[in-house]
């Protein structure tokens, strides 16, 4: 218990230290157009700079996140039998998988998971 208190303490006040240090040391450039002007082979820049983005890219990312999330939560579920009630790990386990179950249907439904390329 100790260890963990004073481990705990030595990263918070090396945490601390490095916060407090890094402004002092950070490079001291000053701001000038041609730093922060895009750099396209000397040219100056033609159009806009920013992309179009597509919201079914971010979706597809959003959900492959929950599913990780969802996969990182299901990974203990192997260890808790061991050292709980069988029917309450049983019960907890497939109420998990059920609200997983039925959020991938519903967002299929949705039609969240279609990755096709619109013209």
């Amino acid at each position: 218990m100790e260890f963990l208190l004073i481990s705990g303490l030595v990263a918070f006040l090396f945490i601390g230290v490095m916060l407090s240090v890094s402004p002092l040391l950070g490079s001291k450039q000053l701001s000038e157009y041609e730093k922060n002007s895009p750099f396209e082979c000397g040219f100056d820049p033609v159009g806009m700079g920013r992309l179009n983005f597509s919201v079914r890219f971010f979706l597809i990312a959003v959900i492959f996140l929950i599913f990780d999330v969802e996969i990182a939560l299901l990974l203990p579920l192997m260890v808790i039998p061991h050292c709980s009630n069988y029917i309450i790990w049983g019960g907890l386990s497939a109420l998990f998988l059920l609200i997983l179950s039925l959020g991938t249907f519903y967002e299929w439904q949705e039609g969240a998971l279609d990755w096709k390329i619109l013209q």
